[in-house]
């Protein structure tokens, strides 16, 4: 009787592994290969705990969120000593470029170019955001003219102002020096791992293990990039020659979202320009976007945020602050329906804090990734329109 029992059970547990259906072998399923098959899943799972909800109470809700996003971004503390010392001078049409050195951190001492009007007194300023680009050779340079005797620099940012920022390959125009001649200080810092704070030969598998081990000691790359902005607004802030009340941020690409992030985390950011770097986490995590690609997704890469908040909830804790935002129709990188969906909701945000109309928005016809002349011209004649100029 036994020997039956044992031969019944036998059978019943082969059939049962028969059964089932077979395992997966190939979960990796994306035309980069960077995605599993289950992303979709894990991506509906996304809590967004604190996401903004119309009907909030949008001061409640502002303190609550706001807090958190500090806490996801912020790795620490930083009130170092800025101690700033100019290097050199050149004087330029109504203005005049410093290289000057100050503590970004407890950790780093960095160059950047400062650019301050003839007889500036009590100026508005603009904290000037570089791109990634894949380029790391120059960073500050992308947003200010180098100095004239770094002709190698002075070729390159040259070159990258007249693919980006100019409708002809043989001007130049660099956004920083254009808010200076129309009386702004203006500040521009590298992020790490550009200009002076990168090394010959930094590629995107560098970027890759550089973000892997400030993972590794606590930290991360996008935070640190995230701190060091905050920590730029309030030394730009604190010069004497700018009106601390109009201090804005102005950046394209990944500056764009570097510039609506400082302006959501920093009081010293009074206002803000962000030209092509909105949408929805969830549009832009799709097969081929550059938020899946370690070549950039790294530098804004804050790894739990997404329990919490969307890209335009923590922009939106810049309300009731005067944002502008600019998305190109053709920019394949930022879809227009998932911009459209980010747009309207910080809409929502500004609504209730009754400041809608300090909220420009727009996507723009014929543009791709860029920041042309006529957008740049519209962008400094609305921040001059906000800071009552």
């Amino acid at each position: 009787m036994k020997k039956i029992v044992c031969a019944l059970a036998l059978s019943m547990c082969v059939a049962s592994i028969f059964a089932q259906e077979k395992y997966v072998t190939q979960e990796i399923d994306s035309p980069d290969r960077s995605m599993p098959t289950f992303y979709e899943s894990l991506k509906a799972k996304m809590p967004f705990a604190l996401a903004w909800k119309d009907g909030s109470n949008p001061k409640k809700w502002k303190k609550a969120a706001l807090a958190k996003a500090r806490e996801q971004i912020i790795a620490f503390d930083d009130k170092t000593p800025f101690k700033p010392e100019v290097l050199d001078e050149e004087k330029r049409d109504g203005y005049t470029a410093k290289k000057i050195i100050f503590n970004i951190s407890e950790e780093s001492r960095v160059l950047a170019l400062l650019l301050v009007p003839d007889n500036a007194k009590k100026a508005p300023a603009a904290l000037m955001l570089h791109d990634h680009g894949s380029k790391f050779t120059i960073g500050k340079e992308k947003m200010v003219r180098p100095f004239a005797s770094d002709e190698k620099r002075v070729s390159e940012a040259v070159a990258w102002a007249s693919r980006f920022f100019d409708d002809d390959e043989h001007e130049e125009c660099f956004p920083g020096d254009e808010l200076a001649k129309r009386g702004y200080v203006v500040l521009s810092i590298d992020a790490l791992g550009w200009g002076d704070r990168s090394v010959e030969k930094f590629k995107t598998d560098s970027q890759q293990a550089l973000a892997c081990n400030l993972f590794n000691m606590g930290s991360s790359f996008a935070g640190i990039i995230a701190q060091e902005d905050c920590r730029a607004a309030k030394f730009l802030a604190s010069l004497p020659e700018v009106d601390k009340k109009k201090v804005a941020a102005v950046g394209f690409s990944m500056g764009a979202f570097r510039a609506w992030q400082v302006a959501a985390l920093s009081d010293d950011i009074t206002a803000g320009i962000a030209d092509c770097w909105m949408g929805t986490m969830r549009g832009l995590m799709v097969p081929g976007n550059n938020q899946l690609k370690g070549q950039s997704a790294f530098s804004m890469l804050h790894p739990y945020i997404a329990r919490y908040l969307d890209y335009p909830d923590v922009a939106s804790l810049a309300a009731p602050k005067p944002m502008l935002f600019f998305n190109g129709e053709d920019d394949s990188l930022f879809p227009k329906a998932v911009v459209e969906d980010a747009y309207a909701k910080m809409h929502s945000v500004w609504k209730a804090n009754k400041a809608e109309d300090k909220l420009h928005t727009e996507i723009v016809a014929d543009m791709g990734h860029e920041f042309p002349p006529a957008q740049r011209q519209q962008a400094f004649d609305w921040l001059d329109k906000m800071f009552s100029r």
